[in-house]
């Protein structure tokens, strides 16, 4: 392969690959798959708990089903280690948890997430994994807006999950699906149910849809609408954890960017002092003027109650420091254990609204010891896999650098979004991180390497005598 040391000023539009049926037919089913992720409150809203569950397990199934008919190129050697050790360990917990019957039920729901995390990073290109991304991103936004719409236009008053009557006498806002606020200008919480959940979906569609033009894609005038609308709804959304996101976000790129300019390892040591310097910075200006700031997103100093949680939490895990009380994540407010344990908004409270104190309660320091290692491997090798040389497509020698991008930035949202929630241990935050991290491992180079060049014949997207 040759490969041209001059990048050309822009990329140049991506190429249609030679698709058949069976290629969008699998791309299809992944965009499900990555819809029950990011959307997967949605379904519990719609349709209730055990029809969301149903979903969850057939969708599972079928994928483990068409793994083994596909059987992609996988490394077996080159697995997310530390990802699935904390699997292990979650799993081995359910011998001295305090709530065995939650804990067998949200392993379940670990283990469904892992392997689709798994099967999407496997079955699917780099170039094909963000366009599935992109996609799935657009029915959310599109979905979002549609339904609150239809909820302000329509309904013309607040829905509760399922449509369900609304209960009589003063209801917290809390317990609504959406809201109505749409028209009335106040905060949205979109087909997930949840300002904070909808507000860090928006930020990741923006990064997204901007890779997506970064690297070519065609039809650019959508993509920019596409946009708008993302940050239109995150705005809508008022989420004081997504805005922090989008500094970090900023922040991480800005440096990313510095990084590629430079030719020798040691002009990128001022880079890491700067950017060492603003990230904790940043965390402790965030600390010290937390009145100030989270006033001018119309929070409360506390983190709308987080520091009550946490000190409660912290005081049950610090009466099993080491293996936990056993994994439970999300909290099932059905069990005894958790049901009135810790009440927000009049609601049991089903998370330590930060992931670390969650992992600390469940799987005691050991947990958080192999969480910090997930992390710490998945960051790692989405920061250099940002930073080093350029990736190049193998068809016509073009650079899809902006596609690398991705994996880092997802991880500088994951990490900012922990401190304030628990949502980056289920459903997509768990997803996003095992599945980038096993496909970088998989595959380092965009269009290199055995498994990224045999679904990219597969596909039409290389030739064999490109190779």
């Amino acid at each position: 392969m040759a490969v041209h040391s001059k990048h050309p000023a822009s990329a140049p539009p991506e190429a249609p690959a030679r698709e058949t049926t069976g290629h969008l037919m699998m791309r299809a089913w992944c965009i499900f798959v990555l819809f029950t992720a990011l959307a997967g409150t949605a379904l519990v809203h719609a349709f209730g708990q055990l029809p969301a569950a149903i979903i969850a397990i057939a969708s599972g199934l079928l994928s483990l089903g068409l793994w083994f008919v596909i059987r992609p190129p996988v490394q077996w050697r080159r697995l997310p280690e530390f990802a699935l050790a904390y699997v292990a360990w979650a799993t081995l917990s359910i011998f001295w948890s305090a709530w065995p019957q939650t804990t067998a039920l949200t392993l379940l729901l670990l283990f469904l997430t892992t392997l689709q995390a798994l099967f999407v990073g496997s079955v699917l290109t780099w170039r094909e994994l963000v366009r599935a991304i992109a996609s799935t991103l657009k029915w959310v936004l599109a979905l979002s807006l549609a339904f609150e719409l239809f909820v302000s236009l329509v309904i013309q008053h607040p829905v509760m999950p399922g449509f369900a009557p609304l209960p009589e006498g003063h209801v917290d806002p809390i317990v609504y699906w959406s809201r109505n606020n749409l028209i009335d200008g106040g905060r949205i919480q979109g087909i997930v149910g949840n300002s904070n959940l909808l507000g860090p979906l928006c930020l990741l569609a923006i990064i997204v849809f901007a890779i997506r033009l970064a690297s070519g894609a065609p039809r650019r005038v959508p993509l920019y609408l596409w946009i708008v609308l993302a940050g239109y709804l995150m705005i809508r959304a008022g989420s004081a954890t997504s805005y922090a996101e989008g500094a970090a976000v900023v922040v991480v790129l800005a440096t990313v960017l510095l990084m590629r300019r430079t030719k020798r390892p040691g002009e990128r040591t001022p880079y890491y002092i700067g950017y060492a310097v603003v990230g904790v910075g940043g965390l402790v200006t965030l600390w010290l003027l937390r009145e100030q700031l989270f006033a001018l997103v119309g929070r409360d100093s506390d983190f709308t109650g987080r520091e009550g949680i946490w000190e409660q939490v912290l005081a049950k895990a610090n009466e099993r420091p080491w293996v936990g009380w056993g994994f439970a994540t999300p909290w099932n407010p059905s069990d005894p254990a958790f049901d009135g344990w810790i009440i927000d908004h009049g609601q049991t409270v089903m998370q330590a609204h930060n992931m670390w104190v969650d992992v600390y309660l469940q799987l005691g320091i050991i947990g958080v010891f192999l969480m910090a290692l997930t992390y710490l491997a998945f960051v790692w090798r989405a920061w250099f896999f940002a930073v080093d040389r350029p990736r190049w497509d193998l068809r016509d020698d073009r650079p899809y650098s902006a596609l690398s991008l991705l994996p880092t930035l997802v991880g500088a949202i994951l990490l900012v979004q922990g401190l304030q929630e628990s949502s980056p241990l289920l459903l997509w935050g768990w997803m996003f991180v095992v599945m980038f991290g096993f496909k970088i491992k998989q595959s380092p180079h965009i269009g290199v390497g055995p498994a990224e060049q045999t679904l990219a014949i597969e596909r039409g997207e290389l030739t064999k005598q490109a190779q």
